[in-house]
């Protein structure tokens, strides 16, 4: 694995609601008062609209990166898309890290009157996606031009045709920890099935990487923040299974950050040092509560 423990954290906080506009932009500004680095937007149905909501957030801050975590490829057509990313990063004065995934909810292509496809289809178009998008966001005749010289792009899954594709393409490859089980069904992989993952990433960057392409930041989704709580008591809100794992095994997780302020800091720094993970993203609902500790990490 290639040694990640000289890059510094980051941190970004995903958001959910966007209330009204005047309420959007003091939460934007909260987030960077707080210190988040980066300040994302989903994309799923039912929550605000990623472009516009970066745009707005990007007028209100002047520090904090801007981001989606991440972009349903399936919702977009490349073409269109590189014009919402140029413009976005244009309006935003060169802010935008561009985020893209597979798509997981059949529901809301449903309701959108989109094919879901199969999983070798949404990859395929993910493939797609991030090859065209880069393309033209590289062709200096493109317009409209992004701010940036090359929009940072992150990629999210775990699957290996994913991960080839973050290899060859992403500055960020992002990780939630997710899996199946033998049924099928969402299972969170154990911290040690978590650090296979990573370290099949890395085997995949030293035989794709494109030469030139700085080895890629490791990001990783926090799913609940305990501090100076009980952990265990918020785990039904995780995603996926977790009945396979010790309880040791859940508490040493990087998708529960629980502890006191230090206690967590230092539970950071080690899953720095076993995985790589340098960019971690925290969920809107424990934006406040983290916050001490990113000071504590920043003092």
């Amino acid at each position: 694995m290639t040694d990640q423990t000289d890059r510094p954290f980051r941190f970004g906080v995903n958001m959910f609601t966007a209330g009204t506009g005047a309420e959007w932009r003091a939460k934007c500004r909260r987030a960077e008062e707080l210190g988040y680095d980066v300040i994302l937007v989903a994309d799923h149905l039912g929550m605000p609209a990623p472009f516009p909501s970066l745009v707005a957030a990007g007028a209100v801050t002047e520090r904090a990166r801007l981001g989606t975590y991440v972009l349903n490829s399936g919702f977009s057509n490349p073409t269109l898309l590189a014009r919402e990313v140029a413009t976005t990063d244009q309006l935003t004065g060169g802010r935008l890290e561009l985020g893209l995934g597979t798509g997981y909810a059949q529901a809301e292509h449903e309701s959108a009157g989109l094919p879901f496809g199969s999983p070798r289809e949404r990859v395929d178009h993910l493939a797609h996606t991030a090859a065209e998008v880069g393309r033209l966001l590289a062709d200096p005749g493109h317009v409209p031009a992004a701010a940036q010289p090359r929009v940072p792009l992150v990629i999210g899954g775990a699957g290996d045709r994913v991960m080839r594709i973050a290899a060859r393409h992403a500055t960020t490859m992002a990780f939630t920890g997710g899996g199946t089980g033998p049924d099928g069904t969402p299972r969170l992989l154990d911290p040690a099935a978590l650090e296979e993952r990573v370290a099949a990433y890395r085997r995949f960057e030293s035989e794709e990487r494109p030469a030139g392409l700085a080895p890629a930041e490791l990001n990783f989704l926090v799913q609940i923040v305990a501090v100076d709580g009980d952990p265990l008591a918020k785990t039904g809100g995780l995603i996926g299974d977790v009945t396979h794992m010790t309880e040791e095994e859940l508490l040493s997780h990087p998708v529960l950050l629980s502890g006191s302020v230090t206690e967590i800091a230092d539970r950071l720094h080690a899953h720095r040092v076993r995985y790589g993970f340098t960019y971690f993203t925290i969920l809107e609902p424990y934006m406040e509560e983290f916050a001490p500790v990113l000071k504590h990490l920043r003092a």
